[in-house]
């Protein structure tokens, strides 16, 4: 991002990044709580600075995440899992969300929660627009996959809490062993479709609801908040 202040904090039309997901799922009746997971040493300034600064009811605890995305998300769980929640939630839906993508909207949060009640798990997502290409480890294009079967994953991907739960302790049992400490995990639903080998199902969701990474996305971002 070419900047000294992490990416969900960087203010887009005046607000942090991450004001603009917080927002969404604060006003959305679907949720009771939010598990706020923040990088190490930052939960005094998130506190501070965006949570009682803009006066968020729904979060109800904040956490240090890990190195890797998984990790974070595992520590979430185990709040989940815990009795610390002021909702409990064993045998409800969990939402996984990234701070990181700002224009989520309530359609998608509804449709994701439908889809998740029907089918126990889902992400959002959208159709490719580009030709995909499979590379060797020299760069030469070696297969062209269906682009009407393919989808570029986006958050928030939800799930059964029972259903989460298993997969992710499953997944701490399974880096346990040294043989496999190497595995990368890039998302909650590979997660599930390699713990349990359970299907997750696609909701169509937004183009707009883009992940923010490069300076030009931000610039894509305001774009889209104009409307």
């Amino acid at each position: 991002m070419e900047s000294k202040v992490a990416k969900q904090y960087m203010l887009l039309n005046g607000k942090p990044v991450i004001w603009y997901g917080l927002q969404a799922f604060d006003e959305s009746a679907l949720i009771d709580d939010i598990i706020l997971v923040v990088g190490r040493g930052e939960k005094d300034y998130v506190r501070k600075e965006i949570v009682e600064k803009y006066g968020f009811k729904k979060i109800d605890v904040i956490i240090e995440g890990g190195a890797e995305r998984f990790e974070s998300v595992s520590r979430a769980l185990q709040v989940i899992a815990g009795d610390s929640m002021k909702t409990q939630n064993r045998e409800g839906y969990v939402f996984i969300h990234d701070g990181a993508r700002p224009l989520v909207t309530q359609k998608i949060i509804e449709d994701t929660y439908d889809a998740a009640v029907r089918h126990g798990a889902c992400c959002a997502a959208v159709p490719v627009k580009d030709t995909i290409k499979y590379a060797d480890e020299k760069g030469f294009a070696q297969k062209t996959p269906d682009r009407n079967l393919l989808f570029a994953v986006q958050t928030p991907q939800v799930f059964e809490t029972t259903l989460i739960l298993k997969a992710y302790r499953l997944l701490e049992e399974y880096l346990e062993k040294p043989e496999n400490r190497e595995v990368k995990v890039t998302d909650d639903a590979m997660v599930v479709e390699t713990m349990l080998h359970y299907p997750v199902k696609l909701v169509e969701a937004s183009y707009k609801n883009i992940k923010i990474t490069t300076p030009e996305d931000m610039k894509t971002a305001k774009i889209f908040l104009r409307g």
